[in-house]
Order: C-alpha cells, then sequence, then structure tokens
C-alpha cells in the first residue's frame, strides 16, 4: 500500500487551480516537482525557436527544514540563483507557503 502525502497532495491541488486553460498549456503550463521534502514550482514553456522542445522555468522553491519543522521558502533571481524569500523565509506548514506564493507581496515569484 501506497502511503499518502498530504503536503504533495496540497501542491498538486494548489498546481491544478492555477494551471492555464487546456487550449494554451502548449504554450505555457505550470508543473511542480516535489522529493526529498522539496517542492519546486515551475512555467513550462517551448524553446523559442524550437517549438518541440519544452523547458521548465522554476520560479518558487520551499524546503523542510526537518530539525526546525518549518519550510523555508526561495525565490528564483533573474541570474538563475535561488534567494531566501523575505520577509517570511520560513512558514510551518505548505498551505502558508501557497499563501505566499498566491499573495506574491513583491512580485518575486510571478512577476
Amino acid at each position: 500500500m501506497e502511503t499518502i502525502n498530504f503536503d504533495e497532495k496540497i501542491i498538486e491541488n494548489y498546481i491544478e487551480s492555477i494551471r492555464p486553460s487546456v487550449e494554451i498549456r502548449n504554450q505555457i503550463d505550470i508543473g511542480y516537482s516535489f522529493k526529498n521534502n522539496e517542492v519546486i514550482i515551475f512555467e513550462i514553456r517551448p524553446q523559442w525557436n524550437d517549438e518541440s522542445k519544452k523547458h521548465q522555468y522554476p520560479f518558487v522553491k520551499a524546503k523542510f527544514v526537518k530539525s526546525q519543522k518549518i519550510w523555508k521558502i526561495y525565490w528564483m533571481r533573474a541570474n538563475g540563483k535561488w534567494e531566501l524569500y523575505q520577509p517570511n523565509p520560513s512558514v510551518r506548514n505548505i498551505q502558508s507557503f501557497i499563501d505566499i506564493v498566491e499573495e506574491d507581496e513583491h512580485g518575486c515569484f510571478r512577476g
């Protein structure tokens, strides 16, 4: 029997709620990866000169720190490096992480 990861289920439901309509998903889509207590949310777009090639562009990450029982939140800078999100660098649960991403008070995640 497979164990259900409730945090991943919450992320999966959130991603499904923000994905663009089916008609344009070949031009832009949203996806995620969830492994080793880390979730990364990314845009999926075709390569500019070859639409058959798709690329993932991560824009937000949360990493669970087991010893502190918190999720640290990071955003992707234009230089391709992850930076700790300020002023709320950590939260206690995955739903709070989603709330911060949705609010995007500083325009770090989706511009």
